[in-house]
């Protein structure tokens, strides 16, 4: 039998939840909650088979997950002052800025919905790219060859600038994109922690999500 990469594991979530997002835009808008459901499911499934690999990462004590929500709150302000100054016209694609409350008649569903759009959020987003983008690439753009052996927050500086562009281009607000992956990488060279950043990304992304649902300013999911 043939043994797999190393890198798949810590990629294949991500890589499926990149082909499903693009697949959604070839579908009608009115059926967004089923397949992002859909979808969240399949990258839960993924994530699930996939992290005996890497679950051993998960781990850190008291005082890198707190810094974590601090970094996760200060995350959030800094996403929302960049982007507040990202030059009109120059993002990069767009989100589907579904808006449940228009979209959706029936309560149940629509709160059902909004339900299931946190939990992709705020706890499967997170894991998904931060076993990619701090886990993995950081390590495997330092040194190809030896990443599995190189600890957490071991990085060069041309890999901390391979990512941080690569994670710009990923996301339509990529100025708050580049000071995010910043951030991210400064908690995970500080504490080793890869909890710590799965932490400060998921309170980031519930952060972001509570202020669309008070704000009404859709277009960041």
């Amino acid at each position: 039998m043939t043994k797999k990469p190393d890198w798949l594991p810590y990629a294949a979530p991500m890589a499926l939840f990149l082909v499903l997002t693009a697949l959604e835009s070839y579908l009608p808008i009115a059926l967004y909650p089923f397949v992002y459901s859909v979808k969240a499911l399949l990258v839960l499934i993924a994530l699930l088979y996939f992290h005996r690999e890497w679950k051993s990462e998960l781990r850190g004590d008291g005082k890198a997950v707190a810094l974590g929500v601090v970094a996760g709150l200060l995350g959030l302000w800094l996403w929302l002052k960049l982007d507040a100054r990202q030059p009109a016209g120059w993002s990069i694609g767009a989100r589907t800025a579904y808006n449940p409350f228009e979209a959706i008649a029936n309560p149940t569903l629509r709160y059902s919905f909004i339900t299931v759009r946190f939990i992709g959020l705020a706890l499967l987003v997170p894991v998904m790219e931060e076993v990619f983008w701090r886990s993995f690439l950081l390590r495997y753009a330092t040194d190809q060859d030896k990443w599995k052996s190189l600890t957490l927050g071991q990085f060069s500086l041309a890999a901390f600038g391979i990512v941080t562009g690569l994670f710009a281009l990923a996301h339509p607000e990529w100025l708050a994109a580049i000071g995010y992956a910043a951030l991210m990488a400064g908690l995970l060279r500080h504490t080793k922690s890869l909890l710590a950043c799965i932490v400060a990304h998921g309170v980031t992304n519930a952060a972001l999500g509570i202020f669309v649902l008070l704000t009404g300013k859709w277009h960041y999911w």
